[in-house]
């Protein structure tokens, strides 16, 4: 892959198209891939003709999380694409230091964090962005996948999509720690007290996505989105964005992302974390999360009733 083919971008007017293109791998999140959208956003942040951005997938989904199956089974060897429950793996991420590591030795925590923290820093680069941004959602977005997602100002979900953070289950804490401020505390303990998935319908009903459009409505309701948002002047959205974000940075955002990053590596350092990395090693990642996730009736689908 030639320099910056992980992350596309393309101005149409006054919007400026930013689409993840690892479809191959879910589009996993790699370093590579998290300094590609910075470098992105921050481009489209700059140019005076740009009004909005449009974040977006390739493929059969929006993001399938962090690419970490060569981390998780200790194998070293490439691996092909895989369900879309969680990422796949790549030795480009500086994450599988820290999630490789052997129980046999000494773990450093902050050096995990130092990794991770560095990770936040890219999805928020999203959040912090002066200018709107939406985020389209078609097929899944789990795990790392959901810190692009609820880091953009607006989420518009196709109502079948699955959207939520497995991980809470083991090996995994939301870094950017937005699910609270985004759908309450009560509504974020229900999907991370069981790592449940909702659908795009639900996800509505929820308050965290704008619109949930059937599947084949997705791209053109979006569309009308952001062309309504492109109409209005760049310095009145920027002091929109400015004053509702201040919301969240008072309530204390910035220490929440501390403890959910550290908590992050926590989880991958447990006994249940090293009990779930042996048993990808033994039967492979997709095995292990298939296992891990089965008691709760997952099956690649929105698993919240009620």
């Amino acid at each position: 892959m030639s320099d910056l083919q992980a992350v596309l971008y393309e101005v149409d007017g006054r919007i400026a198209r930013i689409t993840l293109n690892r479809p191959e791998r879910g589009n996993g999140i790699t370093r590579r891939l998290i300094e590609e959208l910075t470098l992105r956003v921050e481009r489209a942040d700059l140019d005076p003709a740009v009004h909005v951005l449009l974040l977006s997938g390739s493929g059969p989904g929006f993001c399938g999380g962090y690419d970490l199956v060569e981390s998780a089974e200790g194998m070293g060897v490439e691996t092909p694409a895989h369900a879309p429950d969680e990422a796949s793996g790549s030795p480009l991420d500086p994450r599988v230091v820290g999630a490789n590591h052997d129980p046999d030795g000494t773990w450093d925590p902050m050096v995990d964090y130092a990794m991770m923290s560095r990770n936040v820093e890219g999805f928020m680069s999203l959040f912090r962005c002066g200018k709107p941004v939406v985020c389209r959602v078609h097929g899944f977005c789990v795990a790392g996948g959901t810190d692009m997602a609820l880091c953009s100002d607006l989420l518009v979900i196709a109502e079948d999509a699955k959207i939520g953070y497995p991980p809470a289950r083991v090996w995994g804490s939301p870094t950017t720690a937005l699910w609270a401020h985004r759908i309450g505390a009560q509504r974020a303990k229900r999907l991370l007290f069981t790592g449940d998935s909702l659908s795009g319908r639900e996800a509505l009903e929820w308050g965290l996505a704008i619109e949930a459009p059937p599947a084949d409505e997705l791209e053109a309701r979006t569309e009308i989105l952001v062309e309504r948002i492109a109409r209005v002047p760049i310095n009145q959205l920027m002091m929109m964005k400015l004053l509702v974000n201040q919301t969240l940075y008072a309530q204390g955002l910035h220490a929440t992302q501390v403890l959910g990053t550290v908590f992050d590596g926590i989880t991958r350092h447990t006994e249940e974390g090293y009990a779930f990395q042996r048993r990808a090693a033994e039967a492979g990642f997709r095995e292990a999360v298939r296992e891990r996730d089965e008691p709760f009736g997952d099956a690649g689908r929105s698993t919240f009733k009620g």
